[in-house]
């Protein structure tokens, strides 16, 4: 009898913990690091050297980062392989968000491929980051995101993947409270629900309006927002004490 990979308690569980904590607390991060790009290059800039000049910051990647990722990526891909949606049997709400869920899963694994090769490793040819890649050149990170999203299809690329990756994320916590029994009752789980998409449509905001800001001044918001924001920024160096 063929396993069902589904149905793997151990694997199912670590699958869920992978997706909430490391990755979740991943996706947070980058999103406050990107939207820094509303108030220039060199806001941005200075927010993408401060994380190369994080101690251990090879660690944190590979085991913080991409082993979390790569389980959840193929598990995940292994989960929707076994899937059996009813959405069309049975047209309730629950049941299509199962489908976003696989759907965005799967589209996020080729998505957060081609992401990390591009933008991470230069690894793309024809692009502005092939053999020129955002880490280790903070000083030039914003121009070189600039320079990619003034292609409109790789902007719209990125655009849906911020969507797909809130949408996944956000109603993979209310998943995860469900399953853990940290949401019970219907009236709970439901009031979760409602919040989980409330935070999708939050964080698809957020992401929208950072990718904007790459070809955009302040993405979304009006110019005078972020000129504001970055005038509070500035300190003058204090006179010299006199002795």
């Amino acid at each position: 009898m063929a396993i069902k990979f589904s149905n793997t308690f151990l694997l199912r569980k670590l699958h869920q913990l992978t997706g909430v904590v490391p990755l979740g607390a991943f996706f947070f991060v980058h999103m406050y690091t990107n939207s820094a790009a509303m108030n220039g290059a060199r806001s941005f800039n200075k927010h993408v050297q401060d994380i190369h000049d994080m101690p251990y910051l090879i660690f944190i990647e590979v085991f913080g980062i991409f082993i979390p990722l790569l389980f959840h990526s193929i598990y995940g891909v292994l989960i929707s392989a076994e899937a059996r949606a009813n959405a069309v049997n049975y047209s309730y709400g629950r049941n299509w968000f199962y489908i976003f869920q696989r759907v965005t899963g799967i589209f996020l694994f080729f998505f957060l491929l081609f992401h990390i090769l591009n933008l991470r490793f230069g690894l793309i040819p024809g692009l502005e980051s092939f053999g020129n890649p955002v880490a280790g050149n903070g000083g030039r990170a914003f121009d070189i995101v600039a320079t990619e999203f003034k292609h409109i299809a790789i902007l719209i690329f990125y655009i849906f993947g911020v969507i797909a990756t809130a949408w996944h994320l956000a109603y993979g916590f209310w998943l995860f409270a469900v399953d853990w029994g940290i949401v019970i009752g219907e009236k709970a789980q439901k009031i979760g629900l409602y919040a989980s998409i409330g935070l999708a449509a939050f964080l698809s905001a957020v992401g929208i309006n950072a990718a904007i800001s790459f070809v955009d001044p302040c993405g979304l918001f009006p110019a005078s927002f972020c000129e504001a924001a970055e005038k509070n920024k500035i300190i003058e160096p204090e006179a010299p004490r006199k002795f």
